[in-house]
């Protein structure tokens, strides 16, 4: 029989047994005992079962990890069934946290996983061996669509290979989503033929819920590059759509806001890695954003590198990029290529915008600190020869790391 298992982290439950037991019966056929032998044998196929129960060590207080197969009959296979069944009611009832889901094979294939994944987004740009570098539009609400546009240019000459939409960067009578894509389009050519570098712009795709599919359609009508989506104020079965829907075809860059309200607690919500890795890439998600363990909005190292684990093992379905972000500069990278290797983005906002010689040498000092790391030299090598690269360092400093 196919089944979903889902594991839970408990906290200080004094009987972890009988809960375990509670749940699998309550968020299934709610009884058991009680039913007699006939309705027990037509409900044996729909019964949860506990399938393990294990203790964890730890000083401030009782933690155990529990295991919950849900047969896959009881629900259609969309995420808002899964997550009612696996963690609706269960999710307002004392200090338990969803840590993972295991799909078998058949409920697996009944998403579509990325478009392009990370190769698909490779080829778009040519770049096959090294990160990729990623910046954020700065202080564009309220301005027009020259400002934005010139800015977008200065970031693509310095060599930065996507360009994203502030996530609260919304349609307004100054930046209109179309026309953003139309004069986006217009300068990141005009860079290319510059520069012979290819950056794609990703634009914010926003409204009402009712709006995003025709809104989208326009957007890969008139060329827009990838499509960015603030996918936990509207679901993952928005993006699912948005992903599956022929019409649109464009690459999806999820962004992380809002997820906090579900996972930064520790003993309640959904685990970084199962909202922020998983289930992102199983709806559709190309690019999986999430705060790097370094900067301003810094997340714990062993739940950023769990995301990005999530997001690139090999399955059934295409890798997904991870893009660790907030507070990133030029000299984290070395750091950034270590805890999360080559098939990521490094994604800086005032890391790039901040540098003494604008975007342009931002981007430049990205490149050249990747470059370096890669080389097998140290930063403060490359930065002698590099003075976009030192100028950065003495801005921001740098942390110097062994690269196996």
């Amino acid at each position: 029989m196919s089944e979903l298992i889902a594991t839970y982290l408990l906290h200080d439950e004094k009987n972890p047994d009988k809960k375990a037991e509670d749940i699998a019966l309550g968020l299934t056929v709610g009884s058991w005992t009680k039913l007699p032998e006939l309705e027990q044998n037509q409900l044996r196929k729909h019964k949860g079962r506990v399938v393990s129960i294990e203790g964890l060590p730890s000083e401030q207080e009782n933690q155990t990890l529990i295991r919950i197969a849900y047969p896959t009959i009881n629900f259609s296979s969309d995420l808002p069934a899964i997550l009612t069944t696996v963690f609706g009611k269960l999710s307002l009832d004392g200090k338990i946290k969803l840590i993972d889901l295991q799909f078998d094979d058949l409920l697996k294939s009944q998403f579509p996983g990325p478009r392009f994944g990370i190769e698909g987004i490779r080829k778009k740009l040519n770049v096959y061996d090294r990160p990729l570098v990623m910046s954020i539009f700065k202080g564009v609400l309220g301005k027009d669509i020259h400002f934005l546009t010139e800015q977008l240019k200065e970031q693509a000459l310095g060599g930065i290979d996507l360009v994203k939409d502030d996530e609260i960067l919304f349609e307004n009578e100054w930046t209109p989503f179309e026309k953003r894509i139309f004069n986006g389009k217009r300068v990141l050519q005009e860079a290319y033929e510059e520069t012979g570098h290819r950056t794609l712009y990703a634009v914010n795709l926003t409204g009402r819920t009712y709006q995003l599919r025709d809104k989208a359609r326009k957007a890969a009508e008139i060329g827009a590059d990838v499509l960015l989506f603030n996918v936990f104020t509207y679901g993952f079965d928005v993006l699912q759509e948005l992903r599956e829907d022929e019409e649109i075809a464009l690459p999806i860059m999820a962004h992380p806001s809002f997820s906090g309200a579900f996972t930064s607690s520790p003993i309640y919500g959904i685990s970084h890695s199962l909202l922020l890795g998983k289930l992102l890439r199983y709806v559709g998600a190309d690019f999986s954003l999430f705060p790097s363990p370094y900067g301003t909005v810094a997340l714990e190292k062993d739940s950023a590198i769990a995301i990005a684990s999530e997001l690139t093992k090999q399955d059934i379905h295409k890798t997904s990029f991870p893009v660790p972000s907030a507070g990133i500069h030029p000299g984290l990278v070395p750091l950034l290529i270590k805890d999360f290797g080559m098939e990521s983005v490094i994604n800086a906002g005032g890391g790039v915008h901040g540098h003494p010689d604008g975007a342009r040498g931002g981007g430049m000092a990205f490149r050249q600190a990747i470059d370096t790391i890669l080389q097998g030299k140290l930063l403060a090598e490359g930065a002698e020869y590099y003075p976009e690269l030192k100028k950065a360092l003495q801005l921001w400093g740098n942390v110097e790391v062994a690269i196996s």
